[in-house]
């Protein structure tokens, strides 16, 4: 059975859950909604939802040397206790989280962290691509726009597919963890260096 994006993204409003944790909820439930809402809460996977709310202050900053020394990142990961902070699943999160820094360079945390000027003018270099490939004008803003959502996840670090795992985003791997560990998490920053 074939899964509509607005039936995922209607799912994912519903439960907060990871876009891909959504899809597969719906594929096992042949697209009923209430199935998949149950099916995600007998998961664990609705319980990132939950928790997202609580305040997260104790963490770990995570350094991440890579290619003989050519990349460095540093990334900041929050949770609600030092218990979890110390927690070796907690610490392979952040060590894989850097890792994706390092190979996807990502822009931003979310879309929300964007620099509204960038993105104005990255619209206007695809308006003026799209015009110069002789597009009709009635339907430009339509193209603009999605090439606008595909360069946001591209450079979006919550948006981007997880470099160990391209079923996923960092998102997804965002949340799994959250469900493991019993506790709300946030990528709070990041810095990557890159010589030269």
């Amino acid at each position: 059975m074939e899964i509509s994006a607005k039936t995922v993204m209607e799912l994912r409003a519903h439960t907060n859950a990871g876009m891909m944790d959504c899809k597969k909820a719906l594929k096992e439930t042949n697209g009923d909604m209430e199935a998949a809402i149950k099916y995600l809460r007998e998961k664990g996977i609705s319980k990132a939802a939950k928790k997202a709310e609580r305040a997260t202050k104790e963490g770990r900053i995570y350094s991440y040397i890579h290619g003989q020394g050519k990349i460095g990142v540093m990334v900041e990961i929050n949770c609600e206790t030092d218990f979890v902070a110390r927690n070796q699943k907690f610490i392979d999160l952040c060590k894989d989280i850097a890792m994706h820094i390092a190979a996807a360079n990502p822009q931003a945390i979310s879309e929300t962290d964007l620099d509204e000027q960038m993105i104005e003018a990255e619209r206007e270099i695809y308006r003026k691509k799209a015009l110069n490939e002789g597009k009709p004008e009635k339907i430009i803003d339509k193209i603009v726009d999605g090439q606008i959502d595909k360069f946001k996840k591209q450079i979006c670090l919550m948006d981007q597919e997880f470099v160990k795992d391209p079923e996923k985003t960092v998102q997804d791997v965002m949340h799994e963890a959250i469900s493991q560990l019993g506790e709300n998490m946030q990528i709070a920053r990041f810095v990557r260096y890159s010589l030269g």
